[in-house]
């Protein structure tokens, strides 16, 4: 080889080499916003425990807003994160797990969805899905993926799975005992790009209602379940195993088995 273009083809090599290294390094995690707060739920230890869950199980790093109004009883508190444009900069998902159903700005919780429907992943748990129900946008609730206003009482729940092939769902049994009495949120509209993945028995309604689903909202992909109302719930692996799956899936960082994709796992594995 010509002594000048075996220079060339080294020196290339060396400015190649580190940058292939750099990318290969170069995997960041996560950034999760959680929003949490509100009546009737725990969220004192809901937030660590779904933090340090899902943190064990995925390369996940927190920010948290924890909020809860005048009072924990107060449904009518606007989370303060919320209350400016740009909220959602320098986040790739957020967890929604709050519980403020009696606001009734539509400006404010259209200010909420709009990142949503611009791109940014959710995932919404539990009593998320009846905040801002008093408003009379459908923002939210297209958000979401359904429309609901009230639960049943409490009952021992056998959550089925609908979808077991779904990336998702891998791993979630084809049917799970919620460990203690849950709440079956009443699925009053399912809007049309919710995907349902699992279900229950409604023992006062008569008939099944989505618990865990997918939906699509603009160009934001969203994860949900309304089980979690009790902290026994939550600490399950099953249930962990599952949110966590959920959020990587609505990152785009899940691989079809169910595994996070690399770089994804635990440790940035």
């Amino acid at each position: 080889m010509n002594p000048r273009n075996l220079f060339q083809t080294l020196l290339a090599a060396c400015l190649f080499f580190p940058l292939a290294t750099i990318r290969a390094d170069d995997t960041k995690p996560i950034r999760a916003l959680m929003v949490c707060g509100g009546c009737c739920h725990d969220y004192e230890h809901q937030k660590t425990i779904l933090s340090e869950g899902i943190s064990k199980r995925a390369n996940v790093v927190w920010t948290i807003v924890h909020e809860e109004g005048k009072d924990k009883a107060d449904k009518t508190h606007r989370v303060t994160i919320y209350e400016k444009d740009g909220w959602e900069k320098g986040y790739d998902v957020v967890l929604h797990n709050e519980c403020f159903g009696f606001v009734d700005d539509n400006a404010f919780v259209e200010r909420i969805a709009r990142p949503h429907f611009d791109g940014l992943p959710a995932v919404v748990l539990h009593c998320s899905t009846h905040s801002y129900r008093k408003a009379s946008t459908d923002e939210w609730r297209k958000l979401i993926g359904q429309s609901s206003y009230s639960h049943e009482n409490r009952h021992d729940l056998l959550v089925k799975n609908l979808k077991p092939e779904h990336a998702v769902m891998k791993g979630f049994p084809a049917e799970w005992k919620d460990p203690v009495p849950d709440e079956l949120y009443k699925n009053e509209k399912l809007w049309p790009d919710f995907v349902p993945l699992a279900q229950a028995y409604g023992v006062d309604t008569k008939k099944d209602h989505a618990c865990i689903w997918v939906n699509t909202y603009g160009k934001g992909k969203v994860f949900g379940t309304t089980l979690g109302h009790d902290n026994k719930t939550m600490e399950t692996d099953v249930y962990l195993d599952l949110v966590t799956r959920g959020l990587l899936w609505a990152t785009g960082r899940l691989n079809d088995d169910g595994t996070p994709a690399k770089g994804y796992g635990p440790g940035g594995k």
